[in-house]
């Protein structure tokens, strides 16, 4: 156990006690970045994420029924359902039911329990504050019920309940970084064999920040299923040729220019985009293997290039923000992170130049888009782990 200092650890231990007149375990789940690799999950490639300082606290005890008692600090909300009843519902409460359900299916025995919930993952800025619930719940309850469980059963376990109970399909990247995060860390996560390994991420003077746009446009859920379709008939067309081929992970670019861009521009552009970005990750590993942040800032660029003009997921607020800093000396690197059309831009940035970056950005954003922004420093973290 490693010993944590937060305020939000005293509230929920306070908010404990004072609901169920116990001690409860504590367990902390960070929420999580990715500082390139987008929209490669999907097809096989690589993705380079770290857990963040922005977590999600769960306080959990036993209790001598079947029934489950939940209260939200931050809602200041109560949900009590036993534990034959479990069901999807539309709030905070089915990330928590979700990974109760998927245990009862797996046959895990579990008995009723108090759980307390708070954090400071913010919702909705793309930075995963669901598998984080998830992930602190999978971790709360199998120390709770003693159930045994290996860290990446529980990943697995945390993806499927997003999936069957907050009917997202999401892929195992968010999860995976919550459980597995290591500080000063990121994961090179091999998305087709899960084997994983960790590159250090030496920030000295620099610190990852977040510039929130505050929009999410509707497009994102079903462009995100188009531009599924259109790699997977990529792939389709390369695979006429080369059968061994799964996914665009397997494609080089002699594939692409010979098979795809004969028969349609846009999908090739898709394709031409992932097939690059793996590539680029790649490399960006061996920077960091050789402490060169500037050389995966400059990545960075080229991957929201990548993701404006060739797989068109970003708009106007995004690269506005990250034309905002292109040319700015304290800034490495800024992208797009997360599925697109909103969000944030991750940067990485001279810690003296923040303050003075972040207050003209957010008169310029304001000015151009009627938007106001809001900033998230983030330090690399350990991922979930119990701390009392």
């Amino acid at each position: 156990m490693t010993p944590v200092q937060s305020p939000l650890i005293d509230k929920v231990l306070n908010t404990f006690q004072t609901l169920y007149k116990e001690e409860p375990i504590i367990v902390r789940s960070p929420g999580r970045v990715n500082i390139i690799g987008e929209h490669l999950d999907y097809n096989d490639g690589f993705v380079l994420p770290a857990a963040i300082d922005k977590a999600i606290y769960v306080g959990i005890s036993k209790r001598n029924d079947e029934v489950i008692h939940l209260h939200s600090v931050d809602y200041n909300e109560n949900f009590t359902v036993s534990l034959n009843e479990v069901r999807p519902t539309k709030t905070w409460t089915t990330y928590i039911l979700g990974v109760v359900d998927q245990l009862i299916k797996k046959g895990y025995k579990i008995g009723g329990f108090n759980l307390v919930l708070d954090g400071d993952v913010p919702v909705g800025a793309g930075l995963s504050s669901s598998a984080a619930v998830e992930c602190a719940t999978a971790f709360a309850l199998n120390e709770l019920f003693s159930l045994g469980m290996e860290k990446i059963e529980m990943v697995k376990m945390a993806q499927k309940a997003e999936h069957a109970f907050a009917g997202v399909m999401v892929g195992i990247m968010d999860m995976f970084a919550s459980m597995f995060g290591k500080k000063d860390h990121v994961i090179k996560l091999d998305c087709r064999s899960l084997e994983y390994e960790y590159k250090p991420l030496k920030l000295e003077g620099y610190k990852v920040v977040l510039f929130n746009t505050n929009v999410k446009h509707s497009l994102s859920s079903s462009e995100y299923n188009t531009r599924r379709k259109q790699c997977e008939q990529g792939v389709a067309w390369v695979k006429e040729h080369h059968p061994e081929v799964t996914a665009l992970r397997d494609v080089n670019m002699d594939m692409l220019n010979k098979y795809v861009l004969t028969k349609d521009e846009i999908i090739y552009k898709r394709c031409k985009y992932v097939v690059e970005e793996i590539d680029r990750l790649l490399t960006g590993c061996n920077d960091l293997d050789r402490g060169d942040i500037k050389g995966l800032g400059q990545k960075m660029f080229r991957t929201h290039e990548g993701l404006s003009k060739e797989y068109e997921v970003s708009c106007v607020e995004l690269d506005f923000l990250v034309e905002s800093v292109k040319n700015n000396e304290f800034v490495l690197g800024a992208r797009m992170m997360g599925g697109g059309f909103g969000g944030c831009t991750i940067n990485i940035i001279k810690e003296e130049a923040i303050k003075d970056l972040q207050e003209k950005l957010s008169k310029d954003y304001t000015k151009a888009t009627g938007l106001e922004l809001t900033t998230y420093i983030a330090q690399i973290e350990s991922g979930t782990e119990r701390i009392r």
